[in-house]
């Protein structure tokens, strides 16, 4: 058993030395000195869309051909082939970098372009943190600052405005998820009103006002409602100007029936808070009354009589 064992492993060991001593052609070429032969090898191997070798030999050539007229045209391949692997992150620093190593270049505006387009298509589900998001319009607007003539700017245009849609939905999501926390902590509410009022400001044309408009109505009534009945009058009105601003901006909105059943149930509250008010001042009044009569009583009850002489 031990035998046969030994002759498998000594089998093995003769074969990985013999696969080891044969070197690939592709394994010679990158590791030769002769730059002008690798680098025509990466160009066939790009164009084969071999582009895990090819990229060996261009991250290998990126250093040699450093300073080179060569330079130029390998940065350009350098940066697409990191597009064609979809390692967008990097393929947009390398277009970024051609773009402002060889401003003249004729690719210029290309790679300025696909830099800006590798952000966009890095940008995230509009669940998750939107930095690159912000990042990727900051770029295809700086695209079009500097090319404004470029027949890419009308889908550099479409990009921004696609990448503003995902914000302006995170934000709105963002605002329901507060309104739907409200029930676990009533300052959730405000806080829903809060982040629905900012994100109208930061997107005045987003697509959802009315809905947002009417979640706002919505989140301030809860909060007036499962306030105290000292704090309601003033959150119960806030809620009644809200609805008023929503009647004017939306007069034939499918929500308007509700809106203004939340005015009427405000208007309402607010009555109702003032009796319960009344109420308990009424309360108070009657119990510090009954105390200042135990207090008399008491006051009677020990006071010694001093016996006439």
């Amino acid at each position: 058993m031990f035998k046969i064992k030994h002759v498998f492993i000594l089998s093995f060991t003769v074969i990985a030395l013999s696969i080891a001593g044969c070197k690939s052609r592709f394994e010679k070429i990158r590791l030769s000195n002769d730059v002008a032969k690798k680098y025509q090898e990466a160009i066939k191997l790009y164009n084969k869309k071999d582009y895990s070798k090819a990229l060996i030999l261009f991250e290998d050539l990126s250093q040699k051909y450093r300073g080179r007229t060569e330079a130029e045209d390998l940065n350009y391949y350098y940066a697409y082939t990191l597009y064609r692997l979809k390692d967008y992150t990097t393929a947009r620093y390398q277009f970024k970098y051609f773009a402002d190593t060889y401003p003249t270049s004729k690719n210029a505006e290309e790679c300025r372009y696909m830099g800006a387009y590798c952000y966009y298509l890095d940008s995230p589900e509009y669940t998750l943190e939107q930095e690159n998001t912000y990042k990727a319009i900051d770029a295809l607007q700086l695209f079009i600052n500097l090319y404004p003539k470029s027949e890419r700017v009308a889908q550099a245009s479409q990009y921004i405005t696609d990448l503003r849609a995902k914000l302006e939905l995170k934000a709105y999501t963002n605002a329901r998820l507060y309104y739907d926390l409200g029930g676990y902590d009533i300052s959730y509410y405000k806080s829903s009103v809060i982040s629905l009022k900012n994100a109208e400001i930061d997107f005045p044309d987003i697509k959802y006002v009315e809905d947002m408009d009417l979640l706002i109505v919505k989140s301030q009534y809860a909060y007036a409602k499962n306030s105290y009945a000292f704090r309601q009058e003033d959150r119960y009105n806030e809620a009644i100007g809200y609805a008023n601003e929503f009647i004017e901006a939306h007069p034939e909105s499918k929500y308007i029936a509700e809106v203004k059943t939340l005015k009427t149930t405000s208007e309402a509250g607010i009555a109702n808070a003032k009796q319960l008010m009344a109420q308990d001042a009424k309360l108070t009044a009657k119990y510090r009354a009954l105390i200042e009569k135990d207090a008399k009583k008491d006051t009677t009850s020990n006071t010694i009589k001093t016996p006439n002489p």
